[in-house]
């Protein structure tokens, strides 16, 4: 078994380290990931300048890039030999609902998916987070369910992992995405030469948090799992749209 590691928050990330070290019991581990923290990074590719990798004294492999970047690289050329499973994190902090269409974590385990591995993302729900050997359990034992029962092709898993002690988790729950409310407004600021400058504010706060979705799973204490399909088309809305659009390029 070899697995690729990678994730967002760069290659000296805690969660990264403690999750190489957990599956390094299992199976060959190989990380490539970005060498400084690319959050919020999703699924982009730089293709305007060549990549950089440089192997680092822990073995790690760093590119000066974005995760998917990493994933890419790593399996249309860098890697001799191609691993058997892409899994990204342990992400500094949650990746729920509207979350996953920024994150870096979940865009590398969807390169890896686009790329034909099966590839988990896994994140661990708490702002400054403590508890990673929990999330690198977890990651074992998905993995280790994964080999035994594969994903359907067009299939990735989105991980969440409440910040406590393993033996404090109540167990899995098969989830859907919940929602957040509109993002807070942006916190404009000036620099010292007197310009207008632009934070982007934080996140909304839950919207569709109920039961059944990856934002109660974690507040109940249960690892969330949701299965993310990459065809992204609403298939139940084709044929509306079809009498909808105009017949011809004169309507």
């Amino acid at each position: 078994m070899h697995i690729l590691l990678s994730n967002d928050d760069g290659y000296m990330a805690q969660g990264l380290v403690a999750l190489a070290k957990s599956l390094s019991d299992y199976a060959k581990i190989t990380v490539v990931a970005p060498d400084k923290n690319r959050s919020a990074a999703s699924n982009s590719l730089t293709l305007e300048m060549p990549l950089r990798a440089k192997q680092s004294d822990n073995g790690f492999i760093r590119v000066d890039g974005t995760p998917t970047d990493c994933v890419h690289l790593a399996l249309t050329g860098l890697l001799k030999t191609e691993p058997d499973m892409v899994i990204a994190g342990i992400n500094h902090g949650a990746n729920l609902g509207d979350d996953v269409l920024y994150s870096g974590t979940v865009a590398a385990a969807t390169e890896g998916r686009f790329l034909g591995l099966p590839a988990i993302a896994i994140s661990l729900t708490a702002s400054d987070p403590i508890h990673f050997e929990t999330a690198a359990a977890v990651a074992v034992t998905l993995m280790q369910k994964i080999v035994a029962n594969p994903l359907p092709k067009d299939t990735l898993l989105n991980v969440n992992v409440p910040d406590v002690a393993l033996c404090d988790l109540k167990g899995y729950q098969a989830t859907r995405l919940g929602q957040r409310h509109k993002a807070e407004a942006v916190v404009k600021a000036q620099d010292p030469r007197g310009n207008d400058i632009y934070w982007v504010g934080p996140p909304g706060a839950e919207q569709d948090a109920g039961e059944g979705t990856d934002f109660y799973a974690v507040k109940m204490g249960y690892v969330s799992v949701t299965p993310l399909q990459l065809d992204l088309t609403r298939y139940q809305r084709l044929e509306s749209l079809a009498i909808w659009l105009p017949k011809n390029s004169n309507d």
